[in-house]
């Protein structure tokens, strides 16, 4: 930008080339500071070309592709330091509030989020970021392992969720603790029925298992009477590590591995 913005003392913006970061990056090994400078320069909000950019601040590193999951190996590559001093850098701004680091399994990579960014740039809230909304924007499965199922906090009880009975479906345990999830993030978003112990939540199927596939109605009604919500529940299986090696279990399964995947279109 070839113009000068005039502002307050200490109060406003300042301008920073993008081409000027990355020759600074490219000099050679850099700094924590160097660091923070290249993720605050390349955080994005609210870009619908950006995924996750509508969950908060995310570092977005313009490669073409718009999507900013990233990995240790790449960023130490792009820093000129080790894959360790990421991680130590990381848990540092971490623990300083700097930062929310979500890490995803196998070779999902990482999402990097940046705390205070909205209210440091633009006077405004910052927004909390949920790992599991994360999960759901990218479509990066949930685990939900067989403890979880037995040991559930929820404050939504069994009888508040109804599922559908149907041979060859999803289990019932594993159908209410992904409708428990999803009314988790609803309610991080703003919809007041999904923190009310007398809301309903219906599953419908909507079409047959296409390979492995479900596709469910969601409907999230009100005791009041108040008009309710309906959302698209898609639910994919995701094979665990024993089962890509080859093993079998009896019926297909272990349950102390079985999991579902899935996201939500409103």
């Amino acid at each position: 930008m070839e113009y000068n913005y005039p502002c307050l003392k200490d109060v406003g913006f300042f301008f920073f080339p993008i081409a000027a970061a990355h020759e600074l990056i490219s000099l050679g090994k850099a700094s924590e500071m160097d660091i923070v400078l290249d993720l605050w320069l390349h955080t994005i909000y609210q870009d619908s070309q950006v995924q996750g950019s509508d969950k908060g601040p995310v570092v977005y590193f313009r490669n073409g592709t718009g999507n900013p999951l990233t990995n240790f190996s790449d960023l130490a590559l792009r820093w000129g330091i080790s894959k360790s001093t990421v991680s130590r850098i990381f848990s540092k701004l971490e623990k300083l509030d700097y930062l929310s680091l979500i890490s995803f399994p196998g070779r999902h990579g990482s999402v990097i989020y940046l705390n205070n960014y909205l209210s440091t740039m633009f006077q405004v809230s910052d927004v909390m970021i949920d790992k599991e909304e994360v999960s759901m924007a990218f479509n990066i499965p949930l685990h939900i392992p067989a403890a979880s199922l037995e040991a559930d906090t929820s404050p939504i009880r069994d009888e508040q969720i109804c599922v559908p009975n149907e041979e060859n479906s999803v289990s019932k345990p594993h159908m209410r603790a992904m409708v428990r999830k999803v009314a988790k993030v609803l309610a991080t978003q703003g919809i007041p029925c999904c923190e009310c112990s007398r809301t309903i939540y219906k599953l419908y199927p909507l079409s047959d298992c296409v390979e492995g596939n479900y596709r469910y109605s969601l409907r999230i009604i009100c005791p009041d009477g108040r008009e309710g919500y309906h959302f698209e529940l898609f639910l994919s299986p995701v094979r665990t590590d024993d089962e890509m090696a080859g093993r079998k279990y009896a019926g297909g399964q272990s349950g102390k591995n079985q999991f579902m995947g899935g996201h939500v279109n409103a």
